[in-house]
């Protein structure tokens, strides 16, 4: 006998770290992850991110997380400041 599911099975989505510039690879992975959600900054340092809050951008050490409705999100790290 099966078990009643009461709640359906919980994504927890996926999520890529956006990478150094230098990282061809890695770049390669994000755009592919990406697809038409995303497209490049002038700089080459980041990348500006559709998600449900509007255009947001994603530099180099921030996380982009694909959720379980199928949506983007950005996670900015900690960014140091020079004094």
């Amino acid at each position: 006998m099966r078990p009643i599911r009461l709640h359906p099975a919980f994504d927890h989505g996926a999520a890529l770290r956006v990478p150094p510039p230098s990282d061809k690879s890695g770049w390669r992975t994000l755009w592919a992850w990406l697809g038409q959600d995303a497209r490049a900054l002038a700089q080459g340092a980041g990348v500006q991110v559709r998600t449900p809050e509007g255009q947001v951008i994603a530099r180099s050490g921030d996380w982009i997380v694909l959720s379980h409705s199928g949506s983007f999100h950005v996670a900015h790290s900690v960014r140091t400041c020079d004094a």
